[in-house]
């Protein structure tokens, strides 16, 4: 989902570059080598192995095993914006035990009223920071199960979330005998579920209506016999089973409907809309309605695109579409095949924007105002994060209430390549000329919206929005492009693309990540990988001490260079200057950096250190002082938690000296917001 951008922080930081015409924000990511194209692995095949590994790919699935499968019928009561189901579920316990229980989620029940998990706090409330004015809700009323006799098992589901009685989002379902390792149970179910005000994920406004969370959705049983299960938390996503689905809604005629998966028939009959979705190999189902919608159709590779937008925003339609024509493929090369035939994106009106810039399985939303400026890259970036998701939650579904940063952090950081890649430094915005990239925004949140903390941790430990949005969004985006540019872009993305596709459909944890980033980055970098994530580990390089004097002597001793070739005696010709430099590093985290040294005499003297100890101690010997130093000159390090004391430069002469001194300070600033 999308959380951290808006037209005010564009136009913010935009303003702030013209200011200093002399700074480009999007400095470090400015032109970058774009990733090399990966060839796409078709479904079925073998991944390849990347340059080094020893382990060979098992063959890639082109489509999961079905564990929880959905049969559906949904009628959409307009006016009292409620929907009427009915259907069966299908569960199928892959785990190694048996289970005499199942964990049911009734999502809708996180708007019954003020008091409930989601509600109750106005400083965790929903990531807009509103609550709805109308309550919503899921009431069941059949709840079968066929394999046990018939058994109506309604009066034993549970009344409320476990050790919660004021939340009802999370209900174990007790069941009279053990479900075995292998065997299907399936369920019966009818319920009524009312739509709240949209706050982000489901609702209506006026006569739209977007339907998420809507039906009673089994939670996932990990193969060791424990239940995936949780209450409905407003800095939450979802987690679960694949599964096929077939779902039919019924809506008045006069609705455009959108909805996950392809439609196989469409009917009208006394005034209703009948409309069959079928979608194989996910685990969710959302769908909207609304009758002002407007349509466009596209093909992007083999897929089919279904926009809908609304009146007046013809612009905004014409930007998405060249999004997706450009962020499809890209993602596909990098992270395996788009396997569903269709991708339905739906942007809200502007009255239900709060419904904007969310992910379902091959159904995404995206947004921004009809007046947007055409500097603005706001609805390319949105669209491309939430498309990105269509990999980081749809294909790989890790378990995003646990470990955001699985889903939301490594989205973040594909979104950056794919924008960079589109639009290049101008990937946020570009006003008049002046660059804001994609990168820069995010080291903007990291600093601004971030505490101190781990970054691999519930999203229920975060305190507020702002701290998930810094530190799950922002700052694992940035130590993923950092590790890319400190041990290698391609390296890097070779990596990622073997996490995706043998984790494709695989519910991938940690450790997963950890390993396939070792056999292509090597164990220093997933050292500094892990302190990042799971010890809130940070980094600071700075500038400590810059000295030189003018050698006095006839015969001096030259010290050693940063090869570690040892001194020895030599004369020391008049006007010979000894400089002394002194690197710091604060933070645990060891990070090769690139050090460079400017002379009186304009040379540039280019060092590397491997980040180990404290302080680096580099001399210099030569016939100018040194006057200029600057630690990390390409912007490689994007943790670096301060660029300020990055740099150092000697007193220039008067004049020029004060107006120097209060330009470089501004630069400096500027760059410590976004590099």
């Amino acid at each position: 989902m999308a959380g951290l951008l808006d037209l005010r922080s564009i136009a913010l930081a935009a303003l702030c570059a013209a200011l200093v015409p002399a700074i480009v924000l999007g400095r470090g990511v400015e032109s970058p080598p774009e990733p090399e194209v990966l060839p796409v692995t078709e479904p079925g095949s073998a991944s390849l192995a990347s340059d080094g590994a020893s382990a060979a790919r098992a063959p890639r699935p082109d489509r999961a095993a079905p564990v929880a499968s959905y049969t559906l019928t949904a009628r959409l009561d307009e006016t009292a914006h409620s929907v009427h189901g009915e259907g069966t579920l299908v569960w199928r316990n892959t785990s190694q035990t048996s289970t005499a229980e199942l964990y049911l989620h009734l999502y809708l029940n996180a708007f019954e009223n003020a008091q409930t998990l989601f509600n109750r706090s106005s400083f965790t409330r929903a990531r807009s920071g509103r609550a709805p004015r109308r309550w919503g809700k899921i009431t069941l009323s059949r709840l079968v199960a066929r394999e046990l006799g018939g058994l109506d098992l309604l009066s034993s589901l549970e009344p409320h979330t476990p050790g919660d009685p004021l939340d009802a989002t999370d209900r174990r379902l007790p069941l009279p005998r053990p479900i075995a390792p292998g065997e299907s149970l399936t369920l019966e179910l009818e319920w009524e579920a009312v739509l709240p005000d949209i706050v982000e994920r489901t609702g209506v406004a006026r006569d739209f209506h977007f339907v998420g969370q809507w039906f009673p959705k089994v939670a996932r049983l990990e193969a060791d016999g424990t239940w995936a299960h949780f209450p409905f938390h407003p800095h939450a996503e979802f987690y679960a089973d694949f599964g096929d689905y077939d779902v039919t809604l019924d809506v008045p005629d006069g609705m455009v409907v959108g909805a996950t998966g392809r439609r196989v028939s469409e009917s009208v009959e006394g005034g209703r809309r009948r409309l069959r979705q079928r979608a194989d190999s996910v685990h969710d189902f959302a769908w909207t309605a609304w009758g002002a919608f407007e349509r466009r159709e596209a093909r992007v590779g083999s897929v089919d695109v279904h926009l809908l937008y609304p009146p007046g925003n013809t612009l905004n339609a014409e930007r998405t579409l060249a999004a997706l024509r450009f962020s499809l493929p890209f993602f596909e090369a990098r992270y395996g095949t788009y396997p569903y035939p269709d991708l339905t994106v739906v942007h809200p009106p502007v009255f239900a924007a709060s419904a904007g810039g969310m992910e379902y399985p091959t159904l995404i939303t995206t947004g921004g105002p009809w007046h947007q400026p055409l500097w603005s890259r706001a609805t390319e970036l949105v669209t491309i994060h939430e498309l990105g998701h269509q990999w980081f939650y749809g294909l790989i579904a890790t378990h995003e209430p646990r470990w955001p940063f699985l889903d939301e952090g490594l989205n973040s950081y594909a979104e950056t390549l794919a924008s960079e890649a589109l639009f290049g430094p101008t990937s946020a915005s570009d006003l008049a000329g002046l660059a804001l990239s994609a990168t820069a925004l995010h080291r903007a949140g990291m600093l601004l919206g971030a505490h101190d903390g781990p970054l691999a941790r519930p999203a229920a430990e975060f305190v507020d929005f702002a701290e998930l949005g810094g530190l799950v969004y922002s700052r694992t985006a940035l130590v993923f492009r950092t590790l890319g540019n400190v041990y290698g872009r391609d390296r890097l993305e070779r990596a990622f693309r073997s996490y995706a596709q043998r984790f494709r459909f695989g519910h991938p944890t940690p450790d997963d990540l950890l390993q396939t980033l070792e056999e292509e980055l090597g164990s220093d970098a997933v050292e500094n990988a892990r302190g990042a994530l799971f010890e809130g580990h940070g980094v600071n390089y700075s500038v400590r001490d810059v000295r030189s004097v003018r050698r006095r002597d006839a015969v001096a001793v030259t010290p050693p260079d940063l090869a570690g070739s040892g001194g020895a005696p030599a004369a020391a010709p008049p006007g010979r200057f000894d400089s002394r430099v002194v690197v710091h590093r604060e933070g645990e985290l060891r990070l090769p950096v690139q050090i460079e040294l400017t002379t009186a005499g304009g040379e540039c003297i280019e060092y590397s250190w491997d980040g180990g100890g404290r302080d680096e101690i580099i001399l210099h010997t030569g016939a100018h002082p040194v006057t200029a130093v600057r630690v990390d000159p390409d912007d490689a390090i994007l943790i670096d938690e301060s660029l300020l004391d990055n740099a150092w430069r000697a007193e220039r002469p008067a004049p020029l000296a004060s107006w120097d001194r209060a330009l470089f300070a501004f630069q400096l600033l500027l760059a410590g917001l976004a590099p």
